[in-house]
């Protein structure tokens, strides 16, 4: 079944229900997408990008076209340039489709764009052209040193975006939160995030990273590295030689020295003394060859940065090199061979050896053996002689008690 037009049904109805019927015909079809001349859509484009602005047309019969920019100069009449900005370029004109192309956008390029239909009556619509800036990578500013003990203040800037960009400290996969703040320059948007951590030693070349989120990213970001650079005074060590140091022996000395920044001058003196002519000084070696006891002492390494100054010392003890063995023979006392005496054959030995409690010592030593028999036959004489003279004292003492006791008789008789 065919509809009923609506020219054959207002005849049929009677002069006011026709004229009500027209007026509702004409309300339904402007509420339908029909009703509209023109069409236009909405554009989004980076900054730097090209935009592509599109008026559609329903039922073009020829009528004038104009577009607009959002400062309502018109770019194009009919298809014909009417703004001398060659960014501008008509790239479609069809009874269906006008469409024209802006390229190098700028945020200034963006707002409402008018496509006007002049026909009976004026029809346009406006394509709202968004303009992105996405941000470029951020800087990391230092207010001051990092030095050991201290805090540093880091402050990560985005200078220009659209919208603001969104800054996040990291550290190790960790979040640092940060005090954030936001500019609005016009256009743009200015965005810093500030942190402050304190410091150690240990901190230096830590990895810290500022990254910025934006919309025109999606799921990438920028990201900004920085290292750490914590400042602290040196320390010293001296690396000593192994083992023991003889007459004849080299020395060689190694000052390891750190600290930030690094001390560039490394300075060996001796304590209370001068330094050896011998000694050979290249950067932080040392060095003397053919050592000798002269060379006893106490060598100092020392280094300073601006953040302060370290040393350490390192005691030289050079032992004589001697590991003799002397025989001695006895002094014979007949022309007799020596190998009459048994007892003169034991010779007298002199040697050198190392004490236990110190391996670098060197201490003389005897042969037990010899001395032992000497001091038994000292000692057997020393014990001879007390006895004889405790026999004579004790003789003479009784002989004079005998003399006083014959006197009396004597003299009696």
């Amino acid at each position: 079944m065919r509809p009923v037009q609506s020219s054959v049904l207002c005849r049929l109805l009677p002069a006011p229900f026709a004229l009500a019927l027209r007026s509702l015909v004409l309300v339904l079809l402007c509420i339908t997408p029909h009703c509209q001349a023109v069409q236009a859509e909405n554009v989004t484009v980076l900054e730097g990008g090209t935009a592509q602005i599109s008026c559609r047309l329903q039922n073009y019969d020829g009528s004038i076209v104009v577009i607009q920019n959002p400062r309502r100069q018109t770019l194009f009449f009919n298809g014909t340039r009417a703004l001398k900005d060659d960014r501008f370029q008509m790239v479609l004109f069809t009874p269906r489709l006008v469409r024209i192309e802006l390229t190098n956008v700028s945020v200034f390029d963006e707002g409402g764009y008018f496509c006007q239909l002049y026909t009976d009556a004026t029809h346009h619509q406006v394509a709202t052209l968004s303009v992105l800036v996405p941000p470029e990578t951020p800087t990391v500013d230092v207010k001051q040193e990092a030095v050991e003990g201290g805090e540093v203040e880091l402050t990560c800037v985005s200078p220009r975006s659209k919208p603001a960009a969104t800054l996040r400290w990291m550290r190790n996969g960790r979040e640092i939160p940060g005090v954030v703040s936001q500019q609005d320059n016009g256009k743009t948007f200015s965005v810093s995030s500030t942190i402050r951590i304190p410091v150690e030693r240990k901190d230096n070349g830590a990895a810290l990273s500022c990254e910025a989120f934006h919309p025109a990213l999606g799921t990438q970001r920028r990201v900004r590295h920085y290292r750490l650079d914590v400042y602290f005074a040196p320390t010293v060590r001296i690396v000593p030689p192994s083992g023991i140091l003889r007459e004849g022996d080299s020395l060689s000395l190694t000052c390891s020295v750190s600290g930030n920044p690094l001390p560039r001058n490394i300075q060996w003196s001796k304590i209370n003394d001068t330094l050896p002519e011998r000694a050979e000084i290249s950067g932080p070696t040392f060095q003397i060859s053919r050592l000798s006891q002269s060379h006893n002492g106490t060598y100092l390494c020392q280094a300073q940065n601006n953040f302060g100054r370290a040393a350490d010392h390192y005691t030289l003890l050079v032992y004589d090199n001697v590991s003799v063995t002397t025989t001695v023979p006895p002094t014979p006392t007949s022309t007799q061979p020596l190998t009459s005496h048994p007892a003169t054959q034991t010779l007298l030995t002199r040697s050198v050896a190392l004490d236990p409690k110190d391996p670098g010592a060197v201490v003389e030593t005897h042969s037990a053996v010899p001395y032992a028999v000497i001091g038994g036959v000292l000692a057997l004489l020393v014990f001879t002689v007390i006895c004889v003279l405790i026999v004579t004292i004790w003789c003479s003492v009784r002989q004079k008690g005998s003399y006083r006791t014959r006197e009396p008789i004597l003299a009696w008789y």
